[in-house]
């Protein structure tokens, strides 16, 4: 089995990692690594912070923040913050906050806030406040307030206020913070009005003109280009 692990640009000394060959373990408490374990599925992985791994298919990680992977599919990370994922599906990721996700279907997401999320269908989240979504079909949704959601067809939103939806048929959302159930309009973006109050406003396209052509934005490009010009 071939593998490296680099630090700095220089290979890690043996006598500050462990490498189990029969359970494919690797364990060291050194940050700021870089491991390449592409050739090898099935690895389980415990670092300290700032990492960067490239690995194949079903591969377990448990390290600091800052880390960020580029891995297979089926695999599980329980990581600090401020990490990013680039994954292919039925993977489960449990991690504290600012992070990003971009993952194939199928997955499980258990965070905290203030994440961005792009995937395949099939999710389950399970997430803290003001994170964006840009999902297939069939997921679920369990957060906070203040979050953004673009999602294809059957999805269920368990959320509070302020957040924005813009869903292909058949989506709903359940509201922790009021009763009833909100089903979302087809093709069209809306946004729940704030914390406790019931129902939802309609969220006009904003458009720009650009030497003399108009432009439609995203609530999300509008937002980020909003906060650019102060």
């Amino acid at each position: 089995m071939t593998f490296s692990v680099t630090q700095f640009g220089k290979p890690l000394s043996k006598k500050k990692y462990t490498w189990d060959p029969k359970t494919k373990t690797f364990s060291t408490n050194e940050n700021d690594l870089v491991l390449d374990f592409s050739e090898i599925d099935g690895v389980t992985f415990r670092t300290g912070a700032g990492c960067t791994f490239k690995t194949g298919w079903y591969c377990t990680f448990r390290t600091g923040e800052r880390c960020t992977f580029n891995t297979g599919g089926y695999c599980t990370f329980k990581t600090g913050g401020d990490c990013t994922f680039n994954t292919g599906g039925g993977c489960t990721f449990t991690t504290d906050g600012n992070c990003t996700f971009k993952t194939g279907g199928d997955c499980t997401f258990n965070t905290g806030g203030d994440c961005i999320f792009s995937t395949g269908g099939c999710c389950t989240f399970n997430t803290g406040w003001c994170c964006t979504f840009n999902t297939g079909w069939n997921c679920t949704f369990t957060t906070d307030e203040n979050c953004t959601f673009r999602t294809g067809y059957g999805c269920t939103f368990k959320t509070g206020g302020y957040c924005t939806f813009t869903c292909e048929e058949n989506c709903v959302v359940i509201r922790w913070d009021v009763k009833g159930v909100t089903e979302i309009p087809e093709g069209k973006t809306i946004k729940l009005r704030g914390h406790g109050v019931k129902g939802y406003d309609e969220v006009k396209p904003h458009t720009i003109v650009i030497d003399g052509k108009e432009i439609t934005l995203s609530e999300e490009s509008y937002n980020e280009l909003k906060k650019s010009l102060g």
